[in-house]
């Protein structure tokens, strides 16, 4: 399946350690198997590369095999000003500025959706709104966040 016109989705760190957590597990592979298939572009960083590299083996190896569907973006100055400025709103405090950044490489990676299962930092209510208006405000589209619960595909 052509990828081209296909919303493009990042997924930080938490979605591949999810695929290995009870709570979490099914939707996580769920969503990776539909990356895999081609149901969407999916995105993700060398932020998350880099986080994966202190994971459990299992984990390393699931990104491994997701990694040739995926397209990688690397951290820009773009996306550093992105996330200082959610900083600088008080979205999150610089403690979890790599929460922000990857909010901050999503957007700028010109992805329409995000996923995660960090909601304190990223899905949450409250902050998505404050993400997207540092976006409008940065010349930035609205970006989607969500949990891959809500991103998978259901049958009826």
């Amino acid at each position: 399946m052509s990828q081209i016109g296909l919303v493009r989705i990042y997924a930080d760190t938490s979605i591949f350690g999810g695929a290995f957590d009870a709570e979490f597990n099914e939707p996580s592979r769920a969503f990776l198997d539909e990356a895999i298939a081609g149901a969407f572009r999916l995105v993700t960083s060398a932020v998350v590369q880099a986080e994966l590299e202190a994971a459990p083996p299992k984990v390393r190896r699931l990104f491994e095999r997701v990694l040739p569907s995926t397209e990688i973006v690397d951290v820009s100055a773009e996306a550093l000003r992105l996330q200082r400025a959610y900083v600088k709103a008080n979205i999150v405090s610089a403690r979890w500025s790599d929460d922000a950044l990857h909010v901050a490489l999503a957007s700028a990676g010109g992805c329409g959706v995000i996923v995660s299962w960090n909601f304190r930092h990223i899905v949450h209510f409250q902050k998505i709104p404050l993400y997207n208006a540092i976006n409008e405000v940065n010349g930035y589209r609205p970006i989607s966040i969500y949990s891959p619960r809500e991103v998978i595909s259901y049958e009826d």
